[in-house]
């Protein structure tokens, strides 16, 4: 870092001590350098009045920048200025590696002279950022120029070193700008350094420069009519020439009989006309070559050419100086727009401008100026032509007179707009929203492309005008669409009107179709049914329909499932018909519930999956009556004495049904053997009265067989009924005899009754087999019927039965006089054919009839 020595004074900057890894410049005296007392091996270098101290080792590039580009001595600055409030040109490290000059320490302006060109060093300067990388910009430049390039930031020993130079387009003219600030930033990580830079451009006396459009390769075009004044001044050059001590000369030659006379340049840069004037040489081009040379060897070439106009004549003029004509579009070529005439002797016509048109031309002889091309207002500028026409007599040139005339273009509507798309057909589905853009059009007018079109929609169905929108150039869906109902899904027809501006007006009419295809949106759905079934309903019963409604159309397409459904009901497929498929038990099972699954087909267009829905069907099952009462037990036996008195009970029947334990209403009466009327019910006990009237007391022993029948009384139809057996033993009554007692005697219940099952093929014969089998079986019924009276006490077969038959638990005596005969029987059945009940020994196979 630069520090001021020991015993020097603080503010002292020319006493600079420099180590390796820094350096300090700053301006001081030639007499002033040799005082400097150098530490740490320091090399002091002088170079225009400036002192570099430099480490032994290390030689640094600097020295070009004081020297500036090409050996040019570098611009000088203010002396860096130490005073309080001031830094030293270089600090110490900072904790972030950044040791960088203040830029208000740095020189406030900049001194450069006029005649510096691109490339130039104004200005350099070096620091230390070494935990970053540093960026050095220019921000801005007042006024505004292109002559400084951007900061150059280039990295040499461990330090960056910037430069400012003036760019490849820097002219410098104190004359024009003699002042530029400058604001430069330089940025080491986060820290950021700004600092003006005023550029003070100085006068060069030494200095001058060619400008101008006669410097140009094409050289300056003057143009001056045959009239000047002799001598008269016709152009200058270069403005304050007179300052910069230059002489011009015209170098090319200006020999007669081509020059009336010299052109000459005064001293301050003057052309001026030829002392004979130029009368008489119109339309001639005289070039002239100039020198112009500075001071020092220093000059430049220009070229300038003069064209003489010639003077109007007297003898020929326009009765107009201008003329203005408008002519439509379709003009073919070689048509006539107008006639230039001019009064004068052998007129002759020619166009000045444009001398070699496109679009017009003009008869030399006789002024008409025809179309050379077609006439199309698609070309720039075709709208409006200004021609320039120049009249003159044929032997005189010089003689002539201009006339301009514009043509004014009108457009000439020969074609219909065109649009994209010429023809709209597109389809949407039905449940596109209102807005949804069904086509964007994009129409011009051949004739004239960019101008205002009218555009109309035509609606040509009846569902058109609602449906459908023109918003700008976009079509849209204006209304909801619906395919819901036989004929509503509708064909959208319509038709863009286009209408041009121009006369005649065209119009294109671009046809709209759009398909509405249906969609299915809706599930089907069905209503929930409750069917009632007797239980003893036959198979294919039919219960009842699910009814499946769908709001999409056609609205019939539904079919009807029962997925994982009892396998008691079947649904039919397309009508929903639910039938019976196996038998029913109130017992089991009193209620059934069928899911339902209701399935839409063709409904919408395309692989749309079909909708579903389901509801439950409930199956009440309607109870019958079935089942026969049973007694316990079905059999008894009794003993009984006479005694005065009546309603003796005997016995008291106690009857149900298994299978339905809540049935509990039965009606009993005596269906035999109460022949001498002893017996009676009163509900379910056996009474038996001994008093009867006009009859007298048995003296002998008797025995009744008595058949007491037991039905269900409930509301369940039909009504079956059972039979019970009770044997009463009457005993009569003796003096002797205490009280009458009652013994019983009953089948013990522990025995198991008997199933007997029969299995009978079905055969189903034609019509006339069944009739003549019927009276058959008819004629072999009554043979047998009276073979079995003559043939009583043979024993003959038991007829099949059918279903369960009932084995009560009891005995039964052979005779009726013989109570102890009754064991022989356990059992008692009906025969299938005549309905007659008997009694029957299972182990022996003995019967008799009751």
């Amino acid at each position: 870092m630069c520090r001021t020595p020991p015993g020097y004074p603080q503010d002292n900057c020319d006493w600079i001590s420099v180590t390796r890894d820094s350096f300090c410049l700053t301006e001081v005296g030639l007499a002033e350098a040799a005082a400097f007392r150098v530490s740490s091996a320091v090399l002091p270098v002088s170079v225009g009045g400036m002192v570099l101290l430099r480490p032994l080792a290390v030689l640094l590039v600097l020295v070009a920048s004081e020297l500036g580009v090409g050996g040019r001595a570098r611009p000088r600055g203010r002396r860096q200025s130490c005073a309080p409030g001031g830094v030293p040109c270089a600090r110490g490290p900072r904790p972030d590696g950044l040791s960088l000059p203040d830029l208000h320490c740095l020189p406030s302006f900049v001194n450069v002279s006029e005649s510096q060109g691109p490339g130039t060093v104004l200005w350099s300067f070096s620091f230390n950022c070494s935990s970053h990388t540093p960026t050095l910009k220019l921000l801005q430049v007042q006024p505004p120029s292109t002559f400084f390039n951007p900061p150059s930031l280039a990295r040499w020993q461990g330090l960056y070193v910037g430069q400012l130079t003036l760019s490849s387009s820097a002219q410098l003219d104190a004359l024009a700008v003699n002042h530029y600030e400058l604001q430069l930033q330089v940025t080491c990580g986060s820290d950021v350094t700004r600092g003006p830079l005023s550029v003070d451009v100085r006068r060069d006396p030494g200095h001058a420069q060619c400008t101008g459009r006669f410097v140009s390769p094409a050289g300056e075009v003057i143009q001056v009519p045959e009239t000047v004044t002799p001598g008269a001044r016709l152009y200058t050059l270069l403005p304050g020439l007179e300052l910069q001590g230059a002489q011009v000369s015209i170098t090319s030659a200006q020999d007669p009989p081509h020059f009336p006379g010299p052109f000459s340049i005064n001293g301050q840069g003057w052309l001026q006309a030829p002392p004979q004037g130029l009368r008489g040489q119109a339309p001639k081009l005289f070039q002239l070559q100039v020198l112009v040379t500075f001071g020092r060897g220093r000059s430049c070439r220009g070229l300038l050419t003069v064209r003489v106009l010639p003077a109007p004549s007297p003898q020929v003029s326009f009765p107009e100086r201008s003329l203005s004509v408008t002519v439509p579009e379709d003009l073919a070529p070689g048509s006539s727009v107008a006639r230039a005439q001019a009064r004068g002797s052998d007129v002759r016509y020619e166009l000045l401008s444009p001398a070699r048109g496109p679009l017009f031309s003009i008869g030399r002889a006789d002024g008409v100026v025809r179309t050379s091309g077609p006439l199309d207002l698609a070309r720039a500028g075709a709208e409006l032509t200004t021609l320039q026409v120049r009249a003159f007599e044929r032997l005189r040139p010089g003689a002539s007179v201009q006339l301009d005339l514009t043509v004014n273009v009108t457009p000439v509507n020969r074609w219909p707009p065109r649009c994209l798309p010429a023809l709209l057909l597109t389809q949407i589905p039905e449940t596109r929203p209102v807005g949804t853009v069904l086509s964007t059009f994009t129409c011009e007018d051949p004739d004239s492309p960019g101008s205002p079109l009218t555009y109309q929609l035509r609606a040509h169905s009846a569902h058109g005008p609602a449906s459908l929108r023109l918003s700008g150039l976009v079509l849209e869906v204006n209304a909801s669409l619906d395919c819901d109902s036989p004929g509503a899904c509708p064909q959208l027809t319509a038709s863009l009107l286009v209408l041009d501006g121009g006369q005649p007006p065209m119009s294109t009419e671009v046809p709209v179709l759009v398909m509405v295809t249906p969609v299915n949106e809706f599930s089907p759905t069905c209503v929930p049914r409750t069917f009632r079934v007797r239980e003893d309903a036959e198979p294919r019963t039919l219960l009842g329909s699910v009814v499946g409604t769908d709001a999409d159309y056609p609205h019939g397409g539904i079919e009807y499932h029962a997925p994982g459904g009892p396998a008691t009901f079947a649904v039919d497929r397309l009508s929903g018909e639910v039938r019976l498929l196996g038998p029913l038990d109130y017992e089991q099972q009193r209620l059934h519930r069928l899911t339902v699954l209701v399935t839409d087909h063709s409904q919408g267009l395309g692989p749309a999956q079909p909708r579903s829905s389901s509801c439950t069907m409930a199956i009440e099952v309607e109870d019958v009556n079935d089942h026969a009462p049973e007694c316990e037990p079905p059999f008894q036996e009794l003993t009984i004495h006479t005694s005065p008195g009546s309603g003796t009970e005997v016995t008291k029947l106690s009857c149900r049904v298994p299978q339905e334990p809540q049935r509990q209403a039965f009606s009993y009466s005596l269906v035999g053997g109460n022949s001498q009327g002893r017996f009676r019910l009163r509900g379910a006990a056996l009474l038996h009265d001994d008093l009867l009237l006009g009859a007298s007391l048995p003296e002998q022993p008797q025995t009744y067989e008595l058949l007491i029948r037991v039905a269900d009384a409930g509301p369940s139809t039909p009504h079956l009924s059972t039979t019970a057996t009770v044997i009463v033993h009457l005993v009569p009554w003796r003096a002797s005899t205490v009280a009458t007692s009652t013994s019983r005697a009953t089948v013990p219940s522990a025995m198991t009754p008997l199933l007997v099952t029969h299995t009978e093929p079905f055969w189903q014969p034609e019509p006339w087999f069944v009739v003549l089998l019927t009276v058959t079986g008819a004629l072999l019924l009554a043979l047998g019927w009276l073979l079995s009276r003559h043939l009583w006490g043979i024993q003959g077969t038991v007829g099949s039965s059918e279903g369960f038959i009932e084995a009560p638990r009891m005995e039964t005596p052979e005779a009726p006089g013989s109570i102890m005969s009754l064991q022989h029987f356990d059992g008692r059945a009906q025969d299938s054919r005549t309905g007659g009940e008997f009694l029957f020994n299972s182990r022996s196979g003995a019967w008799r009839w009751l």
